[in-house]
């Protein structure tokens, strides 16, 4: 079946935060303005996880309901079948949304005054998890070399040494520069973090989303030593297309470990799912591999008409270009202006919404992250209003 990505749907009477005009006029100052910001998709979720929720609807009583084999067994088999890891039924544990579980983790492993590293520029989320806490961020700046970003492994090593430093939250593949990290690299990055006692919490949501034959590894499928030392959080929110559903799990291969975060869940009620988010879960997992591979296969056609027409018409802005996720990086520090002017002309000149690079955490000056994952016609409509605005300089 071929699916139709170029569909146009109206999201701006749906609450979609991304569309809302609420919210719209609180983080832009105005409504006329096309959003390419927040990283959700503009694409109609996979018919089989409709057909799943439709089912559910039909219902008509909405109680409470439990994890059922179903669920673990699709787990399992999705991340054997596309991502050749191996993971038990009873490693898995339901959580409600990666963000909240950032938080739970931190709660779980970490007393106040420790410290935890995270790659930048980073996720936000990331930093919040960390300091609501009355934690400690220790950033560990990842090196921007010949349009590519790499990992400052002798930095990592010599912030790991600090005793006050418990858990790295690490990005894989990482948002917002898109890489997708090596064997090789996570080889480094896991033994620097168990010769320092560091745990390592890998934020895994993007790997469903690898593009170009990237392939991405998780932590855990490492070695027994290094997966031992690992919690990673998983969903299928960003690939299908349904963070409303707050879908998410985790996969702890250490009992010890597994169990402090289930009792860290347990303490804020985090037992019953969502009615909605298993059989959306089960169904992505098991009938919407085809719906996948074209969806990637139509992300990577906007990617390249983005290269493409930055190559051409727009000498001044570099896409870094992504291995993974529907986000472009973009650095625009060769166009001259400073944050606050950059904004202002995307904005007000441009029309158009994105993330500013500032949003991350540090080293995002002069940058701006694009959300491609929506139909090419408001991709070429971004472009046009991007390069008219550029103009005018």
């Amino acid at each position: 079946m071929n699916y139709n990505f170029d569909e146009l749907i109206d999201r701006s009477k749906t609450n979609a935060r991304k569309w809302s005009k609420d919210i719209l006029i609180k983080e832009f100052q105005t409504t006329d303005i096309l959003p390419m910001w927040i990283a959700d998709m503009d694409f109609a979720c996979p018919p089989p996880v409709i057909e799943a929720m439709q089912a559910v609807v039909d219902q008509r009583i909405y109680g409470y309901t439990y994890v059922p084999d179903t669920y673990y067994q699709a787990i399992t088999d999705w991340n054997l079948r596309r991502h050749q890891w191996t993971i038990e039924k009873d490693w898995i544990t339901l959580t409600h949304g990666t963000v909240s579980t950032l938080h739970y983790i931190v709660q779980a492993f970490c007393q106040p005054g420790d410290k935890v590293i995270v790659q930048t520029p980073g996720y936000q989320p990331f930093q919040r998890a960390v300091e609501r806490h009355r934690c400690e961020l220790v950033t560990n700046p990842l090196m921007l070399e010949n349009g590519r970003y790499t990992l400052d492994l002798n930095d990592l090593e010599a912030k790991a040494k600090d005793p006050a430093v418990k858990l790295m939250i690490f990005c894989n593949p990482h948002n917002p520069t898109g890489r997708v990290w090596t064997a090789e690299e996570l080889l480094e990055v896991g033994r620097i973090c168990l010769e320092n006692d560091v745990l390592i919490v890998s934020d895994e949501i993007h790997k469903d989303l690898c593009l170009y034959g990237h392939q991405p590894t998780s932590f855990a499928s490492l070695s027994h030593s290094i997966a031992d030392h690992c919690l990673i959080c998983v969903s299928p929110n960003k690939a299908f297309n349904f963070g409303g559903l707050k879908s998410s799990y985790t996969v702890i291969p250490n009992a010890d470990l597994r169990a402090r975060l289930q009792k860290q869940l347990a303490t804020h009620s985090i037992t019953s799912p969502n009615v909605f988010a298993v059989p959306a879960l089960i169904a992505a997992y098991t009938r919407c591999d085809d719906w996948l591979d074209q969806l990637t296969a139509y992300i990577e056609k906007n990617i390249d008409l983005v290269r493409n027409f930055i190559n051409t018409s727009l000498p001044n802005v570099t896409l870094i270009h992504p291995e993974a996720t529907y986000l472009a990086w973009l650095d625009f520090r060769a166009v001259g202006l400073s944050h606050h002017q950059l904004q202002k002309l995307l904005i007000h000149e441009g029309r158009l919404a994105l993330e500013s690079g500032n949003d991350f955490i540090a080293d995002g000056e002069g940058f701006a992250r694009m959300n491609l994952g929506c139909p090419r016609a408001i991709v070429e409509e971004a472009l046009q209003r991007l390069s008219q605005c550029l103009s005018k300089i």
